[in-house]
């Protein structure tokens, strides 16, 4: 493995993000003098806040699985996670709607799962299921320790025997041809390869590795933190400064001074210049090649798809619905389609609706609750387009009105508060081609193909998140922290 050469005591971290957070948490646990430089007022990056009127929102993710990973960073300053978060376990953990009215339960007790199954698309689609659930816990082993939670500089680092036998099982044929061997109902099988959007993939066109993703929602487990997912954020930051490191907010970073193939420190937009022995760059990766470093040759990538949006505070309650609710359209591989291969909105959308003030009122005023719609759509390399005008009003009029007719009755007439973030808004925040989903997992951007996270130039600049290996997701972006920081401490494990 490649590793920081010459002294690394000092370490700046430029970024508070989740993976910035977690790279300073296991440096403080082995001893080295971490400062992290936070532009914003608050931790979290991606995964931030905005409070409107006594409503909070979740400005990035809202789905939370492995906090064993959070318990991990926290661990490495010995510390417990129980005393720094609430976690709810949702039950269930989605609750899916289907174009024919029906609506399916994704329930993480595989036994109930299987009932719930049973009950809505028969026996024979349960027995596919708990098939299925097998084949990804083992996928999850598989790549786990040698693919995910290792850092990978050549493709030979993939030559183990774990690699032998996801060859075997068919991990690297596509995933929606794999999942289609466990289930034969569209409903399972949609509900069990969506998550490849998350990947910036149609589950045609992805790899059945990427099975592990349903896995983690739907098998693992999906909780809630009390106060939102930037309560994690607030956890990892206040441990990390209980530990001794030290986090200025308000203080954007610039650039990267180098001198002789290495890193000096970095200059503030004030003017100061902060010295240290190595850099970690928790920006998204392509942006912080652009802006922070020299200029030099830099990859071509293609991105994910982005997202729009909606923030919303409503008098509205709707009791039948859960925590997170997914709402298919009537059309499957013609949305992906339509939003990754030529760059359109989605003409029959399908909708993520998450729910928070259902499991925690304290994110809303009394008697009031905040939605959370995503809407998949193109990002800014695949269509360019002013969101800045009257394309956002139309399109959250429209997504308004999609749900009144997905039966969210009166939707639009109890919004009190609104705010509509589009790809626009993910650009000015820093995100390459305005997507928060980072370059897609296609095969050449994926494990040791996927842009490095120690400077291929510079020897002690190493990069953290989720344009780095292994990838997108709050998983993902958490072990990225780890294996950022086993970079500059060595620690192979």
């Amino acid at each position: 493995m490649r590793i920081v050469t010459g002294r690394t005591d000092r370490v700046v971290v430029v970024g508070a993000g989740l993976g910035g957070l977690a790279c300073a948490l296991h440096l403080a646990g082995s001893g080295r003098q971490v400062t992290v430089l936070e532009r914003e007022a608050v931790p979290g990056g991606r995964a931030g806040r905005l409070s409107v009127d006594g409503y909070e929102f979740d400005t990035g993710p809202t789905v939370l699985t492995m906090p064993d990973l959070i318990a991990e960073a926290l661990g490495a300053v010995g510390e417990e996670l129980a005393d720094w978060l609430d976690l709810t376990p949702l039950d269930p953990a989605y609750r899916a709607y289907y174009p024919d009215g029906s609506t399916l339960d994704v329930i993480t007790d595989t036994t109930r799962m299987a009932v719930e199954i049973a009950r809505v698309c028969g026996s024979r689609e349960a027995e596919g299921y708990l098939r299925f659930v097998d084949y990804a816990r083992d996928l999850w082993r598989w790549e786990r320790a040698d693919f995910i939670e290792r850092n990978l500089d050549t493709p030979t680092d993939l030559l183990t025997a774990n690699l032998v036998k996801l060859l075997a099982n068919g991990a690297f044929r596509r995933l929606q041809t794999k999942i289609n061997q466990f289930f034969r109902d569209p409903r399972t099988q949609r509900v069990f390869s969506f998550q490849a959007m998350y990947a910036g993939l149609a589950p045609h066109d992805a790899l059945a590795i990427y099975a592990v993703i349903a896995y983690l929602d739907s098998v693992a487990g999906v909780c809630f933190p009390r106060g939102g997912l930037h309560a994690v954020s607030q956890a990892m930051a206040g441990a990390a400064e209980k530990h001794g490191v030290r986090i200025r907010y308000g203080t954007s970073v610039t650039r990267v001074e180098t001198a002789n193939g290495r890193a000096t420190g970095v200059v503030t937009a004030d003017g100061e210049f902060v010295p240290t022995d190595v850099v970690v760059l928790n920006p998204d990766l392509p942006v912080a090649y652009r802006d922070l470093l020299p200029a030099g040759r830099r990859r071509r990538l293609t991105y994910s798809p982005s997202c729009v949006v909606l923030h919303v505070g409503s008098t509205q309650a709707y009791t039948k619905i859960a925590h997170h609710n997914i709402h298919f359209g009537r059309s499957w591989r013609g949305t992906f389609d339509e939003v990754i291969r030529r760059g359109e909105l989605m003409t029959d959308p399908s909708l993520l609706v998450t729910n928070p003030s259902r499991t925690d009122p304290s994110v809303a005023p009394a008697g009031r609750h905040t939605y959370y719609v995503l809407a998949p759509v193109p990002n800014l390399d695949r269509a360019p387009w002013h969101w800045r005008g009257d394309l956002t009003r139309r399109y959250t009029d429209q997504l308004i009105g999609t749900l009144e007719q997905r039966g969210y009755v009166g939707f639009g007439a109890g919004v009190e508060v609104l705010r509509t973030i589009t790809p626009a808004e993910w650009a000015e925040q820093g995100m390459a081609a305005g997507t928060p989903f980072a370059a897609a997992h296609s095969f050449f951007q994926t494990g040791p193909f996927r842009p490095s996270n120690l400077h291929r130039g510079l020897g002690n600049v190493v990069f953290v998140g989720s344009g780095t290996q292994p990838g997108v997701g709050v998983p993902m972006v958490l072990i990225s922290g780890k294996l950022a920081a086993s970079r500059i401490t060595g620690a192979t494990r």
